[in-house]
């Protein structure tokens, strides 16, 4: 006890200038982690990003130029936390995570950014002054330039699974977002499908069976754009000309699949999961749901998230579906969305991962250790030089 009120006194009778390099110090060493695990980090993993390159159209002989080329951005199940379930705490640490992320990988200049559903976690139950403040929070996080389009489409969470889905659920997503189910986007020649696979239920539903009908129409329009002019029937002639170009399906429920047992890579389902089968309707569409919108538009590319977890499946041994991962901490801890350029005629994915979460916790539990390293340090330098000094006194004797 002794001891350790010498040392207090002799840190007090230090000079004021080395009190204050060794406060200023530790002000900056936790300043520098702040702002790394807070702003830098995001650029450091977001930098190592790039575009991947369309292959050369070798039956026209041209190589795809840039501005030719459609930069796009797929990501999916923000999941932004409500007044019902949400604590003020996890709803500060994972938005601030997904604003970070959003306004860094908007440097890369993507044309257009996807957000494939889930947008919100209690839309399906949120009141009109929750769902207010929900959609504020949103734009603020997603804020982006002009010449970034953001295109949202409809989740489960966002207007309830199809036993909660209601009209006005719907109009207000439809409303806030400019969204309209079943509908073709066309960007540089590149035919996107947007649809609601939340209506896809087969039950003859209000919703359901509108859906149907518009998808069942876009189906025919885009079959009459890939027909000669001069061969097309008179119905085609009197149809919206669009691009010859094979459709992509962008929807939040994946296709049919039977589970995730075949999904591989860091970002696939967990090992005790995998083999968990799917509940049609419920975890992917029914097999009946995904094989009409095979038959209807024949994809060359199909989109989806709602997993959370990633996984790449092909359908008739010929078309590729992409699972896109959730975007959020608060789903998995090692987040990612995909960057695709994209042609009439082909297209290129790569994917992004963002900061592991275990890995910053970790960056700031070392520097916290460091920080009580160098604050005993301090405090005992003086108990360390008074006790060898007794010693050397000792031995004297």
């Amino acid at each position: 006890l002794a001891m350790l009120r010498f040392s207090s006194g002799m840190v007090k009778n230090l000079p004021l200038k080395k009190r204050v390099c060794f406060l200023l110090m530790l002000v900056c060493l936790a300043c520098s982690v702040l702002i790394f695990c807070e702003f830098l980090i995001y650029y450091v993993m977001i930098f190592q990003c790039y575009w991947p390159e369309v292959k050369t159209d070798t039956l026209k002989g041209s190589r795809q130029t840039s501005a030719s080329v459609l930069k796009a951005m797929f990501l999916s199940d923000t999941h932004l936390l409500g007044e019902i379930k949400g604590h003020w705490l996890d709803k500060l640490r994972r938005e601030w995570q997904m604003e970070r992320a959003f306004q860094t990988a908007l440097l890369l200049q993507p044309d257009v950014v996807f957000i494939l559903g889930d947008v919100f976690d209690e839309g399906k139950w949120s009141r009109s002054q929750a769902w207010a403040d929900d959609v504020r929070r949103f734009q603020r996080m997603f804020r982006h330039p002009a010449q970034t389009e953001l295109v949202v489409i409809v989740g489960n969470h966002d207007i309830g699974f199809h036993y909660e889905m209601t009209t006005y659920k719907l109009k207000r997503f439809e409303k806030v977002f400019n969204f309209t189910s079943e509908i073709i986007v066309t960007r540089k020649g590149v035919n996107f499908v947007l649809v609601n696979s939340v209506a896809l239920e087969g039950d003859g539903c209000t919703i359901c069976s509108l859906a149907e009908a518009k998808l069942m129409e876009l189906s025919h329009k885009l079959n009459c754009s890939q027909q000669e002019q001069k061969h097309s029937n008179k119905r085609c002639r009197e149809m919206e000309q669009l691009p010859a170009s094979q459709p992509i399906l962008l929807q939040h429920y994946p296709l049919y699949r039977r589970s995730d047992s075949e999904c591989t890579g860091e970002d696939s389902a967990p090992p005790e999961e995998k083999n968990i089968p799917f509940k049609q309707k419920y975890d992917v569409l029914s097999q009946e749901a995904s094989q009409k919108l095979i038959w209807w538009f024949h994809p060359r590319l199909i989109l989806s998230g709602h997993t959370h977890s990633a996984c790449e499946v092909l359908h008739d041994g010929k078309i590729l579906e992409v699972s896109v991962p959730s975007f959020s901490w608060r789903n998995r801890n090692n987040p990612s969305f995909i960057m695709g350029s994209i042609t009439p005629t082909d297209f290129s994915l790569q994917k992004c991962f963002l900061p592991f979460e275990s890995r910053v916790f970790t960056i700031y539990c070392a520097a916290g250790a460091l920080l009580v390293v160098l604050l005993l340090a301090h405090f005992l330098m003086p108990s360390f030089y008074f006790a060898q000094c007794l010693i050397s006194k000792h031995k004297a004797v």
